[in-house]
């Protein structure tokens, strides 16, 4: 079944010495995983536009953006099993730069707390305009995240930079960096090498970093993308600011899968559905809003909610995922799921602008349909 899987990759990939770029994608790289062991990881395509560039593997680095918010809520939800903070705890006096709201650490991790992101929202940009702004969520730095809130906390659902002031108060909790906890209670633990907020500092990555690339308006072609992410930056980004690979996004979700990671009670806080009707509610109008990029993997109808680290499926989806799966993705259109009932998780990374690009969600549906249809069968022959 894996062979069926490469030729997937490959119809969506550009292959050596291939021109034409029309409904393709520079390259992709896919692993999916089991409690213990690895069901699928590979790539294809180049890692460039030049047709003699490098080819693109399960070890080609790049971008994750918004998958670091697993990550880091991961990390969160460390300090909970230990007692130094709990999920319905105020966490204002901690990190006082959030304001005179009441939050609530649950709510950073489940987009319950009002804030939005200030490039992709309307009344945010025009606030930004209003007032000289210049700092963007973009620029990594305390200012750029420093947004009014869109609702008071509790009272709604709206994506933004919660889970990156969650990482703030992981800091102030630890006096430690999240980088630093990353690293010793997660990356290096599960053998991570390829993975980190500091592109430059990995030098042995250098060779298989993946070019940026844009689908052009004709929603076909594809050529060269900007650069979103700033080479320096004051702080790291706890929701956004992760580079890495599909083999090292696999591991992680294995050790997620696995136990490995935190306890079993911890990952069936993870996989509860977090919100209540009102929040649900709003959570469901903007994914139907927002359908393709929000939400492609599932029918336009089907039931979300929120977990901790992840948007839920609240049925099973037809040939795919469980009911009860969490998942989520990143600006460039990578994405992950982890569907405990099946017990499997995979990862595909991509490096393409905009959000909900077309080919991207044709190859997903395909990979997850041959993943459960094939794969899966497998395992559990």
């Amino acid at each position: 079944m894996s062979s069926a899987i490469d030729d997937i990759l490959a119809k969506y990939t550009l292959q050596p010495h291939e021109a034409d770029t029309s409904g393709k994608l520079l390259g992709a790289s896919f692993t999916v995983v089991g409690n213990q062991n690895v069901l699928y990881t590979g790539g294809s395509g180049r890692q460039n536009f030049p047709q003699t560039a490098v080819a693109w593997t399960a070890r080609s680095f790049s971008w994750i953006a918004s998958m670091t918010k697993l990550v880091t809520t991961t990390c969160l939800l460390h300090l909970v099993e230990q007692g130094k903070v709990e999920l319905d705890v105020d966490v204002r006096h901690i990190v006082p730069r959030l304001g005179k709201m009441q939050i609530l650490k649950g709510m950073l991790l489940t987009h319950t707390v009002g804030l939005g992101y200030d490039l992709a929202d309307p009344e945010l940009i025009r606030w930004s305009q209003y007032i000289g702004r210049k700092d963007t969520n973009l620029d990594w730095s305390l200012d750029g995240f420093d947004t009014p809130f869109k609702f008071a906390p509790g009272e709604g659902w709206y994506y933004g930079t919660a889970v990156d002031w969650a990482g703030q108060l992981l800091e102030a909790l630890t006096g430690n960096t999240i980088e630093a906890y990353m690293q010793d209670h997660v990356l290096d633990p599960l053998e991570m090498r390829d993975t980190g907020f500091w592109p430059g500092k990995l030098d042995h990555v250098q060779d298989r970093a993946v070019a940026w690339s844009c689908r052009g308006d004709d929603k076909t072609s594809l050529g060269p993308g900007p650069k979103l992410t700033p080479t320096t930056h004051e702080i790291v980004s706890g929701g956004a600011g992760l580079y890495s690979t599909a083999d090292d996004y696999g591991r992680f979700l294995q050790g997620l899968l696995s136990g490995a990671l935190v306890s079993e009670t911890t990952l069936r806080d993870m996989f509860t559905p977090q919100l209540d009707v009102r929040q649900s509610d709003m959570l469901n109008a903007i994914a139907g809003q927002f359908h393709d990029m929000f939400a492609p993997e599932f029918p336009t109808n089907m039931r979300l909610d929120h977990g901790l680290g992840g948007i839920m499926n609240m049925a099973d989806v037809d040939g795919k995922r469980r009911k009860g799966s969490l998942s989520w993705c990143g600006m460039c259109n990578g994405r992950w799921w982890i569907d405990r009932e099946a017990g499997i998780a995979a990862v595909l990374v991509v490096n393409v602008l905009p959000l909900g690009d077309p080919v991207v969600n044709k190859l997903l549906d395909e990979l997850e349909r041959a993943v459960y249809g094939g794969l899966l069968h497998a395992k559990r022959s």
